[in-house]
Parts: structure tokens; sequence; C-alpha cells
């Protein structure tokens, strides 16, 4: 790789380091290229892309950028980054069940915001709710006191409507 290209791959890091809000670092040492695809596969489902870069461009693209300097801990061996955009939780939970299936695949780290959670918090993020099942809980909070609401209203006017027609009939008779 000639100076042009590694300039332009580490600005390619620094892209994906920025408009990223996590960055999940996975140890794919011993894993085949068939697994890694559907690894891919899976990432890409949930919108968040795979890549495997040059230890040494990602430690000179941090430099740059400055604020994840925990990551150059984790740079050691054959690395790949998950780069999450929205949802910053699918990444946890697909790298958490392909590493219990594929038991050499390992969680290195992540960079969630500006926040560094180690390869011993993987269990918590993967638990956590994704954005979608946090908006879903929210309107069920919002439409489940409006549809009491509504009930209560129709049994008011179902009573009162049962009054009248029972006034009617007694002055019939």
């Amino acid at each position: 790789m000639n100076k042009t290209e590694k300039s332009e791959m580490v600005s390619l890091i620094k892209e994906k380091f920025q408009k990223s809000t996590a960055m999940y670092l996975v140890d794919y040492s011993g894993i085949t290229v068939e697994q890694i695809s559907g690894l891919r596969r899976e990432f890409a489902k949930e919108g968040v892309s795979y890549k495997v870069f040059k230890n040494t461009l990602v430690k000179r693209a941090i430099a740059e950028i400055g604020g994840f300097e925990k990551i150059n801990e984790q740079l050691v061996g054959m690395i790949g980054i998950a780069f999450a955009d929205e949802n910053y939780v699918a990444p946890a939970k697909i790298i958490k069940n392909f590493s219990e299936k594929n038991k050499k695949f390992n969680f290195k780290g992540c960079y969630i915001e500006s926040t560094f959670y180690g390869e011993d918090q993987l269990k918590n993020l993967a638990s956590m709710p994704t954005k979608d099942e946090i908006m879903s809980s929210i309107v069920g909070s919002i439409a489940a006191p409006a549809s009491g609401i509504v009930g209560t209203i129709n049994a008011v006017i179902r009573d009162l409507v049962s009054v009248i027609d029972e006034a009617g009939k007694t002055k019939a008779a």
C-alpha cells in the first residue's frame, strides 16, 4: 500500500469513527471466511457495517481524531470493527450470539458515543433494549391511558343512554 492509499484509508477510518455512534472491536482470529460472511450479513440486516483495517492505520486515524485512545490497547492481532449508526445495541446482540456459537470469536471492547466499554460488558450491552423496543414501549405507555379514557367515556355514555331509555319506558307505562 503506497502513501496515497494509506492516507485515503486513514481518512475513511476517521470518517467512520466520526459518523458512527458506536464502534465494536472483535478479535476474529480462527474464524473462517464463510463465518465472517455470515456475520457481515447479520450486521447488514441491522444497518451495521463491519470492516477490517490495518491496526497501524486505525491507530493513526485515532491519533488524528482524538478521544478514542482506549481502542489503541485493543488493537492487537486480527481486529474487526463493527460501526453502528442509530442502532448501537444491535452489534452487541449479534456479537454475543456469534461468539457463543464460535468460541474463537472474542469481543474486545467498544465505544458508544464517547464512553468505552470493556470486554466484560458485552452481556450488559446485549441485554439493553434497542431503539425500536424503547420507542414501542413509549408509544404503548402513552396509548394505554388514552384507551382507558376512551373506555371510561364510552361506559358513561352507555350508562346515560340506559338511564334515559329506562326513564322513557317508565313514563310510557
